[in-house]
């Protein structure tokens, strides 16, 4: 443990509580040899029990025993005896705004789910419905222990405001598709240059050319340079599917994988949505990326649709970091990653054929630390260890679903639940205390969006704003 901070009141102090800890205590991780950074190779983590955390200026100064602060002079004070002490979750992969669009297409195939209703109601969109649906997504991630996630959508300036006037952290990229011509590349651009580093610092940015299947090869290439230049991150969705790779593979002879690869995009930081399309030949192309490669994985989605899942297991072996997503409410229904980090181990042991992959520790480690590397803030979220943000969680380990407690690391998987989480912490400032949601009012945003609901889900114009043909 670090010893106590010995100067000057602190901002926040946490005591009693049981934080989990990554085994290096300084957050660093091992990875293979090309620049990976992607958490311990068995995926360990630790317990701390009866730990204390001092919090100040917006970060861990410190996490040490309660006895060691008990007369340390603190601005606030959170008694967290009963609880376990987390780094906060992040959604790796959604689109915030889509939760106006919850449960509207059920039980329907990729191409009718996106062709006959996503996109001719997408069509539809204002930017006061943007704001309104990534103000209840923040909302509800709050609720849930997310502390940061990435989005990728449109009208982005609105979810911009929804990050500073909740609380959260993000990375947020405004989405392109090559029919819009220059004109998109170039707004995605401007608007991850105007708004990097806004909110405080909270706020991070990525250019978001929508996927291989949309944006051409030049459009890809473009992008990867102007990713170069100025230094930010891609996140796009690539190789969503088997029947993608398997159409890529038949109209340009690559996957997509080897699409993003030959456009530059994998010698550049690039967050790559969904991956359950690829395939063995893609592996030693991803190993040999120079740039810092992740992928984001939203297991209930695929599910949902009947789709393989991510290769976790092979990713994890050649050094890519997977994060923990959800993708938009309207395909996953909810944004909880609690429930993605439970299926993540569930379904990846069911398709390895294997109790032992993935176990608890292994789902902790893909929601925190290696999440955190996936949204490119390896260094600064993701474990609760000094000198990373204050991004914490408070998790209510007192219920009878809860009890009693053998393996902290299952409970906290496969039995505890979003609706435990009591506190939510982002830079150090309370966003949610003891199940009180203190930044953003929910029935005012829901009634809000009830009245702009049947404008928006109107498909009488036979309109869409693209074709899926994967």
């Amino acid at each position: 443990m670090t010893p106590p901070p010995a100067h000057g009141p602190a901002d926040l102090v946490i005591t009693g509580c049981t934080a989990l800890v990554h085994d290096d205590a300084t957050g660093h991780t091992t990875g293979h040899t090309t620049g990976h950074n992607t958490g311990d190779a068995a995926g360990e983590v630790r317990f701390r029990r009866d730990a204390a955390i001092v919090v100040r200026d917006g970060r861990i100064d410190g996490v040490t025993t309660t006895g060691a602060v008990a007369d340390l002079a603190a601005a606030e004070r959170i008694d967290a005896r009963g609880q376990a002490a987390l780094p906060g979750l992040i959604n790796c992969h959604t689109h915030t705004p889509m939760v106006a669009l919850r449960g509207l297409a059920e039980d329907l195939p990729a191409h009718e789910w996106f062709n006959d209703w996503i996109w001719p109601i997408e069509s539809n969109l204002t930017e006061r419905v943007v704001a309104l649906g990534a103000r209840l997504a923040c909302a509800e991630m709050i609720r849930g222990g997310v502390t940061c996630f990435a989005d990728h959508y449109f009208a982005m300036d609105a979810v911009a405001e929804a990050v500073a006037d909740s609380g959260l952290r993000a990375n947020l990229g405004a989405a392109f598709f090559s029919s819009q011509g220059p004109d998109g590349r170039a707004a995605s651009l401007e608007f991850a240059l105007r708004r990097r580093g806004a909110a405080d610092g909270r706020i991070t940015t990525s250019l978001a050319p929508h996927a291989p299947y949309t944006v051409d090869d030049a459009d890809l290439a473009a992008t990867a340079e102007l990713a170069r230049e100025h230094g930010l991150m891609v996140h796009l969705h690539a190789a969503e599917n088997a029947e993608q790779t398997d159409n890529s593979l038949a109209r340009h002879g690559r996957t997509p994988i080897e699409v993003l690869h030959r456009a530059g995009l994998l010698d550049v930081d690039v967050l790559i949505a969904h991956g359950t399309g690829i395939r063995d030949r893609d592996l030693p192309v991803l190993r040999q990326a120079t740039g810092r490669v992740a992928v984001a994985s939203a297991p209930r989605g695929y599910l949902k649709f009947g789709w393989d899942t991510t290769p976790v297991r092979a990713l994890r072996e050649i050094g890519i970091p997977v994060g923990l997503a959800t993708d938009g409410a309207a395909s996953n229904n909810s944004l909880d990653v609690w429930e993605s980090m439970a299926l993540t181990a569930l379904v990846q042991k069911s398709t390895e054929r294997d109790p032992s992959w993935l176990t608890a520790r292994q789902a902790l480690d893909h929601a925190t630390l290696q999440s955190a590397h996936a949204v490119g803030l390896g260094g600064q979220i993701g474990s609760l260890a000094p000198g990373r943000r204050a991004d914490i969680i408070l998790v209510d380990l007192t219920g009878p679903h809860t009890q009693p407690v053998h393996d902290l690391a299952a409970t906290l998987v496969h039995s505890a639940r979003s609706a435990d989480v009591r506190t939510t912490i982002v830079d150090g400032r309370v966003l949610m205390r003891d199940g009180r949601l203190l930044t953003l009012d929910v029935p005012e945003i829901v009634g809000e969006l009830n009245a702009e609901l049947p404008a928006l889900i109107d498909r009488s114009h036979g309109k869409r704003i693209q074709d899926y043909e994967g």
